[in-house]
């Protein structure tokens, strides 16, 4: 995905390698730059730090996982039950194909996001996963507009459905589960049961 023929690509896919691995805070600078076979000042030149260098890979990666997942969450109202089930089932095929793409990404946006709130890691991931939480809050407000139970309830039916899919990632990721089609939309039954029982 990185593929601009130099040095820049190169970096970035060393250290995005290198975070998914073994998580932001644990890799150095001189670290990467070895990896790279580049100098420091040549990573402070492309990124001006390693931040910078955390802020292009969400950029580069995180960017297109918030826009499918908003293109997904749009709710189709009219047709009620359908209407949730297949604006989920669209949410979580969405979050889940990205993860079968970019496993890398999704290793380090899932490590990100449950990093503490004070460490850099957190903070430059913050507005990735704030936007992903918008986007499948919005969801449940409109769907709120033809389901009454669903009312007052969009932030913690946003939390809870986005941990129950980002879990499905992470057993992936982890090798103890398949992401295939049926596993995701049995995940996404098991929700709308919690939700609508």
């Amino acid at each position: 995905m990185y593929d601009d023929g130099g040095n820049k690509g190169n970096i970035l896919q060393v250290a995005l390698g290198l975070f998914s691995e073994r998580g932001y805070e644990a890799v150095g600078v001189a670290e990467i730059c070895e990896a790279s076979g580049i100098t420091k000042p040549t990573l402070y030149h492309y990124f001006g730090s390693k931040r910078g260098l955390l802020d292009a890979i969400i950029a580069e990666r995180g960017g297109p996982l918030a826009l499918r997942i908003r293109d997904a969450a749009s709710y189709a109202a009219g047709d009620r039950a359908r209407g949730v089930s297949d604006g989920l089932e669209r949410v979580a095929l969405t979050m889940t194909a990205f993860a079968k793409e970019d496993g890398a990404f999704a290793r380090l946006r899932l490590s990100l996001a449950f990093a503490p709130p004070s460490s850099e890691g957190w903070q430059a991931a913050s507005s990735l996963n704030e936007g992903i939480f918008a986007a499948v809050e919005s969801f449940f407000l409109e769907a709120a507009k033809d389901h009454g139970n669903m009312r007052g309830r969009s932030k913690p039916y946003a939390a809870a459905f986005i941990g129950t899919i980002d879990t499905y990632v992470g057993l992936f990721l982890a090798g103890h589960s398949s992401l295939d089609d049926e596993v995701v939309r049995g995940a996404v039954r098991q929700f709308m049961y919690g939700i609508f029982s």
